[in-house]
C-alpha cells in the first residue's frame, strides 16, 4: 500500500505522512476473535513504573491472532484484510473449509480470495505455512517459531522478513534482517513471504498528539533537566552533561553489556552487532 500525504490545512497536517489504508476492511473486527485489553501504563504487578514514557492512548480491542497455524492440511480462504491497533503489521481474516474463522498476520502480496494452508507439502507462496525442514534454502520467511509447537515469536513486525540460508544436524540456519545468524530446530514452522505494511517505517506523525494517541508519553533528555532530576542536568548554557552517559539512576549506558543470558544464546551463530 502507498503512502498518503495531506494538504497543509493546519500545522499538524503540513508534514503528515501516513499509510494509505483505504483497501482495508472498514468495519469492526469479528467479536468472537477479540478480547478486552488492560493498559499497564508501564507499571508492573506492584504498581511500580518499570517502563518509562508510557501511558494514556486510545482504547483498544485485542485481536486474537493465530501464531501457531496448526490446522494442518485444511485450506482457508482470505475473507478480508484488517488494521490491527496492537501491532504494526496488518492482519487477515481467514475462513477454513469447515467455516471456522481465524486471524493471521498478513504477508505482502496476500489478497482477498487467496487460499492459504498449513501443510508439509504446501506450495511456496505467501501465507502458506511449512516446517523449516520442508522449505527450500534461500526462501524468504516470517512468523518463525523458536520452539516446536510454541507458536511464532520471531519476525512479526511490519515489513520484516528472514531468509533460510541452510540446514545442518536437525537445525535450520536463519539470517535475520538485523544481521544475526541463528539456528532454529527444523521441526519449527514458518510462514512464506515478508510481513505486510513495509511502508510503516516511512510514516511521519507530524505532531506530538499522534504519539499520545498511541500511548507514548514525552521522552525528556537528561541534559535539559536540573542536577536534582538527572546526573546529566545543570551547567551554564548548553551542556553535554560533563560525564559519560548514564541512566537517571547513574548506571552507564555505553560499555557494560545489559542483555541477560538466555538459553537460546547457544543457537546464535553470529550476533547482529558482530563485525562483518
Amino acid at each position: 500500500m502507498a503512502l498518503k500525504t495531506y494538504n497543509p490545512t493546519s500545522p499538524g497536517q503540513r508534514q503528515l505522512v501516513l499509510v494509505d489504508r483505504s483497501e482495508l476492511h472498514k468495519g469492526r473486527p469479528v467479536k468472537m476473535l477479540t478480547e478486552g485489553l488492560t493498559k499497564t501504563g508501564g507499571r508492573n504487578n506492584k504498581g511500580r513504573m518499570t517502563s518509562r514514557h508510557r501511558g494514556g492512548g486510545a482504547k483498544r480491542l485485542y485481536r486474537k491472532v493465530d501464531f501457531k497455524r496448526n490446522r494442518w492440511d485444511v485450506p482457508a480462504t482470505v475473507e478480508r484484510l484488517e488494521y490491527d491497533p496492537n501491532r504494526t503489521a496488518f492482519i487477515a481474516l481467514i475462513k477454513y473449509e469447515d467455516g471456522e474463522l481465524s486471524y493471521i498476520l498478513a504477508p505482502q502480496r496476500l489478497a482477498v480470495g487467496d487460499t492459504v494452508i498449513s501443510s508439509k507439502t504446501a506450495d511456496i507462496k505467501p501465507g502458506n505455512v511449512l516446517p523449516l525442514k520442508n522449505i527450500p534454502v534461500g526462501t524468504i520467511i516470517h512468523n518463525i517459531e523458536m520452539k516446536p509447537l510454541k507458536g511464532a515469536q520471531m519476525v512479526r513486525s511490519a515489513g520484516c522478513y528472514a531468509q533460510l540460508v541452510g540446514r545442518d544436524a536437525g537445525y535450520a540456519q536463519i539470517k535475520l534482517t538485523s544481521g544475526e545468524l541463528r539456528m532454529v530446530p527444523d521441526g519449527c514452522v514458518a510462514t512464506i513471504g515478508a510481513v505486510s505494511n513495509p511502508d510503516n517505517m516511512n510514516q511521519v506523525m507530524s505532531k506530538a498528539g499522534r504519539n499520545r494517541h498511541k500511548g507514548k508519553r514525552p521522552h525528556v533528555r537528561g541534559v535539559v533537566m536540573n542536577p536534582f532530576d538527572h546526573p546529566h542536568g545543570g551547567g551554564e548554557g548548553k551542556s553535554s552533561g560533563g560525564r559519560h552517559p548514564v541512566t537517571p539512576w547513574g548506571k552507564k549506558t555505553r560499555g557494560p553489556k545489559t542483555r541477560k543470558t538466555k538459553a537460546s544464546d547457544r543457537l546464535i551463530i553470529r550476533r547482529r552487532n558482530a563485525k562483518r
